[in-house]
């Protein structure tokens, strides 16, 4: 048994002679075990394992909280309409996701790993597209009763920085550059 990568669950890694290409993990018993052919070399079952870990850990992490009641609550609170469904979705390139036509909303199980007023935050903004299926300023308006908006922008774009190096609006948006004046820089 070795651990590859730190992970909140304990790793086992158990190699197998019968098994030829396949990596498998599944959670049993608090413990995620992973299943690799024993001919794998060790830098090739690390890549593996460390992208299944992280998986697991998110869907893990995800089951424990209730995404309906929370956007139930949120609607209620911000009088936005009511999704007719919201799940967890393994989306890479985004938070959240909203079908307008069918009140269908999905949230990045990313989000189960960060704190709770974020998740809010991308939770009111897919149902804040239920009333504006655009980034108009009369959808901003809507998005902005939640009071940590801003904060979780903040969060949100930083977490996106540190995985591309791109800086990006949470929108998928360059951010626009501020004005330019013609008064001189002040560093101080």
């Amino acid at each position: 048994m070795t651990e590859p990568q730190r992970s909140s669950l304990p790793v086992e890694i158990v190699r197998s002679r019968r098994r030829r290409k396949t990596v498998q993990a599944t959670i049993v018993d608090g413990v995620i075990r992973v299943q690799a052919p024993a001919s794998m070399s060790e830098r090739e079952l690390n890549e593996h394992v460390h992208y299944l870990v992280a998986r697991l850990e998110r869907r893990f992490r995800s089951e424990t909280v209730d995404l309906e009641s929370r956007a139930l609550r949120l609607s209620k609170r911000f009088s936005l309409p009511k999704a007719t469904s919201v799940e967890w979705a393994d989306q890479r390139s985004q938070w959240g996701s909203c079908t307008t036509t069918n009140g269908e909303i999905r949230i990045s199980n990313r989000l189960a790993a960060y704190p709770p007023w974020v998740l809010d935050y991308v939770i009111v903004h897919e149902l804040a597209h239920l009333v504006e299926a655009n980034h108009s300023p009369a959808f901003n308006a809507l998005v902005a009763k939640y009071p940590l908006a801003e904060r979780a922008r903040g969060f949100l774009m930083a977490i996106s920085f540190g995985e591309t190096g791109i800086a990006q609006d949470v929108d998928g948006e360059a951010p626009q550059p501020e004005e330019e004046t013609d008064s001189p820089l002040t560093l101080f």
